[in-house]
């Protein structure tokens, strides 16, 4: 007897839970459903079509291969979006009372005086994927999937312009699009610290608690690394987030450090974001770098075209943030117009004569990257030690410096992931080396000698 696509489907997802995590499966397998069972294919449903492409590039091979044995012939397992799955509500709403709703615009995002607006581009569609921030981006969009319910608090760290914004955005404006009664209050960490001092100033605390724990279905603070060392807001911040969290109201938190490096916030807070999922967005690679600086391109409509091999050179000399690529670009186009010529490497490489490394501005391709050994090797000679202790369990003071400097390098100087640094370094977790790196960088800041230090080691690691 012929399986159903059901039951064949349901046998596949048990046999999957050996071999993907049990939250893989929850966010991206779970919400679907087997549609159909012919001709060597099960065609299944999923809500979207982000979900449809992320599950065919991610579980399609491995859920094929674990179809044959179930139905007894190869069988290929492809995704579709499922139209009476995208119709139903996905989630529960907190319903204000009839007056206050009456009294509200449409759309909700100026529902509340505090709400700053949000960024129309700040989607989905425009959230460029890579290997640096896919973690993030799962997360987020299984957050706007089944907002209250999934990854709440959803908990996004990373640098300075590397997306955070726009993917907590992107959940606002796909469960907005969904349930355009939604009420969405976005506010920055330093906005809600000044809010509560100038309540308490004009003893209307009780509004401001109405507005912020009442009148409030989804919760988005950017920077809270700010409320460190706040203890007055971290009080009522504390009580904001349990109001929220307990009505099943989505909240999505960014910060440059995880939870647990946010030496002056409270324990209790600490905790509490850490109840859903902390996600952290890196620096993209070269393919990555490539990949947004064609989006831009076509998110702008950008007059003149700029060349593959312009694309590249790019990418490959500007490797901070995807704020600082796209800027390159907006530059090198005006550039191009004001002195009325082609665009071109040679014309990038003047327009952009301010963002390229010492060393990389000669013809070709920029100087190859030394190894993340050599690293070790240069900065354990430095600091007298050896590349062997870098790389051990020990976390005597002799070897925890340099062994922070050389994450800090490796980090800078190579295209390398946070975890793939930590195994390089004795198999240590992402959130030791971004302790790591951010302690150098502060160090650096406020010490001149050891910056020079640091900088003479850089300067010799470019040099090879």
């Amino acid at each position: 007897m012929q399986l159903s696509a059901k039951d064949a489907w349901k046998r596949i997802l048990d046999e999957a839970h050996r071999e993907l995590p049990d939250h893989t499966i929850r966010t991206w397998l779970e919400p679907t459903e087997a549609i159909a069972l012919d001709e060597g294919r099960l065609i299944v449903g999923a809500p979207d079509q982000f979900a449809v492409e992320w599950n065919e590039t991610k579980h399609a091979t491995l859920l094929s291969r674990l179809a044959e044995p179930v139905v007894g012939q190869p069988t290929s397992v492809v995704f579709r979006v499922h139209e009476d799955r995208q119709k139903r509500p996905q989630m529960d709403f907190f319903v204000a009372p009839p007056a206050a709703r009456e009294a509200e615009p449409v759309g909700r995002q100026s529902a509340n005086p505090s709400t700053q607006p949000l960024n129309e581009r700040y989607t989905f569609d425009t959230f460029v994927i890579g290997k640096s921030n896919e973690l993030a981006a799962a997360a987020a969009h299984a957050a706007a999937e089944s907002p209250g319910k999934t990854y709440n608090p959803l908990f996004i760290y990373g640098a300075t312009g590397l997306g955070k914004t726009h993917l907590m955005q992107a959940i606002a404006h796909t469960v907005c699009e969904r349930q355009p009664d939604t009420r969405v209050l976005y506010v920055g960490a330093e906005q809600f610290i000044n809010e509560v001092i100038e309540s308490i100033h004009s003893r209307t605390m009780p509004e401001f608690r109405r507005r912020y724990r009442t009148d409030v279905d989804l919760f988005l603070v950017d920077d809270v690394h700010f409320l460190e060392g706040k203890e007055m807001t971290q009080e009522e911040f504390f009580h904001t987030f349990n109001a929220l969290y307990e009505g099943n109201r989505q909240i999505v938190l960014t910060s440059d450090r995880p939870p647990k490096e946010l030496p002056g916030l409270e324990a209790r807070l600490v905790s509490r974001f850490e109840w859903g999922m902390v996600a952290d967005i890196g620096q993209p690679d070269l393919e990555h770098r490539i990949a947004i600086l064609r989006k831009k391109q076509e998110q702008d409509h950008l007059e003149l075209t700029i060349p593959d091999d312009v694309l590249r050179f790019i990418a490959e000399h500007v490797r901070s943030n995807v704020r600082e690529l796209e800027g390159c670009i907006i530059k090198l186009l005006l550039f191009a117009s004001l002195k009325h010529k082609e665009v071109s490497i040679e014309l990038a490489r003047e327009a952009l004569s301010d963002k390229i490394r010492p060393g990389e501005d000669g013809p070709g391709s920029p100087r190859a990257l030394p190894s993340v050994n050599k690293v070790q090797e240069v900065v354990a000679r430095r600091w007298g030690v050896t590349p062997e202790g870098l790389r051990s369990k020990a976390r005597i003071k002799t070897l925890t410096v340099p062994r922070q400097i050389a994450m800090y390098l490796a980090r800078e100087l190579l295209e390398m992931q946070l975890v793939e640094i930590g195994q390089a370094f004795g198999g240590r977790d992402h959130s030791t080396v971004i302790h790591s790196v951010d302690k150098v960088s502060r160090q650096m800041s406020r010490d001149r000698t050891f910056r020079e230090r640091v900088e003479h080691a850089r300067q010799e690691l470019c040099a090879e």
